[in-house]
């Protein structure tokens, strides 16, 4: 079953939070609807659930359409399971029962086999008899999730699933959740405002800003070939420099790059990862200001000549098993990481 929004538009009084909304998520496919807080992530889920009145488009589930301008079909009729950020489990119900919760039309049997399996999905079979407070955070978001699946839904709507969870255990039930959803086969929508998590988890993502979808597809082509300078911000951290456009090419102080811009002033955004030091005498004179280790990675801080009389800083990220740079290196880009736009665009 997929789910499709179609023209979808939603205001609060006389703010409008989505303005023209189209997007599709596959069966079995994962989309992250990624964007700062504000910007009608959680209206469109709300609109997806059936907790919101549609006011103009359409959507639909599996091609069925359940939501119109003066006609929308209740929560329990879409076949939608939602999770929400902080997982409302009931505090006086086992893990069990708290699964079983939207199950009770079901026979008694039924009701148990379904449970069953859910909990065995997301691997907490044994914990069935425990309640909420004796579990973890991570624990207690895959029992939102059995509870989401237990009634086998057609698509699967997350609201910031993953931000009451500290780092490190963030990281391993995103991972954890994937598999689970992978398998499932269900159509599914996160809404995240957190990139790492994005890419991460999405097959998919679709950037919103100011209640429109600025650029959707894969998160390595968001990431490699942003169509904007927020997308390029918003997906990873960025060096900016100004430049100029001349000729085809985008001049700075690291070099110049190919653009398609007319001629005059631009802006390149660099990716820190794009940055290679050199030995010094090669390439790009810098001064190495700083050098710390982040783990995996090793950042550095420099500064190069602006070739107007003053100075630029940029950030580089080199693996963390290289000895730290000396005080003066090299610079050369990579063009991969680079990315012309327009100058005062954001």
């Amino acid at each position: 079953m997929s789910l499709r929004f179609a023209g979808i538009r939603h205001a609060y009084g006389t703010r409008e939070v989505l303005r023209g909304i189209d997007l599709e998520v596959g069966p079995g496919e994962i989309v992250c609807l990624l964007g700062p807080s504000g910007d009608g992530k959680t209206t469109l889920l709300r609109l997806a659930a059936g907790l919101e009145p549609l006011q103009a488009g359409q959507l639909a589930v599996g091609g069925r359409i359940v939501a119109r301008p003066g006609r929308d079909l209740p929560p329990e009729d879409r076949g939608v399971g939602l999770v929400f950020q902080d997982y409302a489990l009931f505090p006086h119900l086992t893990v069990a029962e708290n699964v079983g919760f939207g199950l009770r039309r079901l026979p008694r049997p039924e009701r148990a086999s379904r449970v069953a399996e859910a909990l065995a999905r997301v691997g907490l079979a044994e914990h069935a008899r425990a309640y909420p407070h004796m579990l973890s955070g991570g624990q207690g978001q895959r029992v939102a999730l059995a509870r989401a699946l237990a009634p086998r839904p057609s698509v699967l709507l997350l609201d910031e699933a993953f931000a009451s969870l500290d780092a490190r255990l963030r990281e391993q039930v995103r991972e954890e959740t994937r598999q689970v959803l992978q398998e499932a086969g269900i159509a599914t929508l996160i809404v995240t405002h957190d990139a790492a998590e994005a890419m991460a988890m999405a097959d998919r993502i679709a950037l919103i800003r100011g209640g429109r979808i600025e650029q959707a597809g894969p998160p390595e082509e968001l990431y490699l070939r942003p169509a904007s300078a927020f997308v390029a911000e918003f997906l990873g951290e960025v060096n900016r420099f100004p430049a100029k456009a001349s000729g085809g090419r985008a001049r700075f102080a690291l070099g110049d790059l190919p653009t398609s811009l007319p001629d005059g002033p631009v802006q390149i955004l660099l990716r820190p990862e794009a940055v290679r030091v050199l030995p010094k005498g090669e390439g790009v004179t810098a001064e190495v200001e700083s050098s710390r280790i982040l783990g995996a990675a090793a950042a550095v801080v420099l500064r190069v000549a602006d070739g107007q009389g003053g100075h630029l800083r940029l950030r580089a990220m080199l693996p963390a098993g290289n000895p730290p740079p000396p005080r003066q290196a090299g610079l050369q880009i990579d063009a991969g990481g680079a990315f012309v736009f327009p100058a005062g665009t954001s």
